[in-house]
């Protein structure tokens, strides 16, 4: 984790040296009508959702959050509900700093957790992000992103994330897939280079890698350590002030492991996409077209077909609300199954600033797969999970929050014989963060 971090603060050291550039590629419609916007189909970041009044940069920000939670329980379909309460210690340290031609964003969060009445279980968590853009020119720029997580807490700590990030395509991970409280490790990294090369015309390319791993395989019976790593190129024009339309092609290689064997999922497509902004700070999404897979598994012989597939997503950045929503369909693989999907993903998140002092936030997500090729398990070919959170924060002062979150997991696993059958969860938390901000010069 230290070489991580090191790793992010050189880069910061290093950025100074990119040539000075102006009218950068922005990922919305800017004031400037020469600058084209990214649509969120291709742009390869989620939606917003921090409030317009959250919306800040240039400052370094610490802070505390002492989390508590109930859980009723805490090994879901495993016999009699076990219940359990945790405590958490949570420090972070967040560095933001925008200049005329790059970003950077360093977020560091590690955790302590400690259960009662279990004590075996208490738990030591890293959680790291790194989000940096480069101008290198006045229409191109580059955009590298890193995001890694070491933890048995399905649930995130505060301002749940059970959902996941809204995203404007379709994933090519199957979405879903929680394992409560099994110690994992996942990393996302993904880059893009962006080139406006004219009024209205505008070329990308994209690549992407993501790892999953189990340190505990009896943890999470019928679910196995998975990567990928892949690539797209699109194209994208302007048809009007707030209207863009363009195509892209996706290739992605999903690999999971289960004993003794080998899964190899290839994933690849040509979609269109269609993105408006009726006005600012407000987009609506949609692509489509064909997708090829291909499986390959140990013992098993080649499997290939086609496929659609669909995304369709909206986003919203108000100042005292903010809202995204998607829904995919697409042939997926990884997650900690083995094979190739159909996955149907629906998402959502909102959060509104009700007054100066209360803002209030909720998060859904539905998500069903069902296998496409033929497995090692047998069983039922369905997973499903449906995910619901709610918050309500109350700012005591500009550094003292207070936090009542609730969370909702419902889970089966059909095409897994080993795993429970339909596993559910509830969690309550009350949690005090504290936080100081230091502005920085640009």
């Amino acid at each position: 984790m230290l070489t991580r971090v090191c790793i992010y603060v050189a880069l910061l050291i290093a950025a100074p040296i990119f040539p000075q550039a102006i009218s950068p590629v922005n990922p919305a419609p800017a004031q400037n009508n020469d600058q084209m916007a990214t649509p969120p189909p291709v742009s390869g970041v989620a939606y917003p959702t921090a409030l317009g009044a959250d919306v800040r940069s240039n400052y370094l920000r610490g802070g505390m959050t002492l989390v508590t939670a109930y859980i009723d329980n805490i090994y879901p379909g495993n016999g009699s509900p076990t219940a359990e309460t945790t405590f958490s210690i949570l420090p972070s340290i967040d560095f933001d700093q925008t200049t005329p031609i790059r970003h950077a964003a360093i977020t560091f969060s590690p955790g302590f957790t400690f259960y009662q009445p279990s004590s075996q279980l208490n738990e030591v968590d890293e959680n790291a992000s790194l989000a940096y853009q480069v101008q290198l020119t006045p229409h191109s720029s580059i955009r590298v992103n890193d995001g890694f997580r070491y933890s048995s807490t399905s649930f995130s700590s505060v301002a749940s994330e059970i959902g996941g990030a809204v995203s404007g395509s379709a994933q090519p991970i199957t979405p879903g897939i929680i394992a409560p409280f099994a110690k994992q490790l996942t990393n996302i990294a993904d880059g893009e280079f962006v080139l406006q090369m004219s009024r209205s015309s505008m070329i990308g390319a994209s690549g992407t890698a993501t790892t999953l791993h189990y340190p505990n395989p009896s943890e999470v019976t019928g679910l196995y350590d998975s990567s990928s790593h892949g690539g797209s190129g699109f194209y994208n024009r302007r048809i009007s002030e707030s209207q863009y339309l363009g195509a892209t092609f996706n290739y992605t290689d999903v690999f999971a492991y289960p004993p003794n064997a080998e899964s190899d999922t290839q994933l690849q497509g040509i979609s269109g996409f269609y993105t408006i902004y009726p006005r600012q700070k407000l987009s609506l999404s949609v692509s489509g077209g064909p997708q090829n897979y291909q499986v390959k598994e140990t013992g098993l012989s080649t499997f290939s077909a086609w496929d659609p597939s669909i995304s369709t997503s909206i986003g919203w950045q108000g100042l005292h609300t903010s809202l995204a929503a998607s829904y995919s369909q697409s042939v997926t693989g990884g997650g900690g199954l083995v094979g190739a999907f159909h996955s149907k993903n629906a998402n959502a998140t909102v959060r509104w600033q009700i007054s100066r002092a209360w803002v209030i936030g909720a998060g859904a997500d539905y998500a069903i797969s069902r296998t496409v090729s033929p497995l090692i398990f047998t069983g039922v070919p369905n997973v499903r999970s449906v995910s619901a959170s709610s918050t309500v924060t109350r700012a005591i002062n500009q550094q003292l929050n207070l936090t009542f979150e609730y969370d909702r997991l419902h889970e089966s696993y059909g095409v897994i014989a080993t795993r429970p059958s339909s596993p559910d969860s509830d969690r309550a938390t009350v949690s005090v963060s504290w936080q100081f901000t230091r502005p920085l010069g640009q």
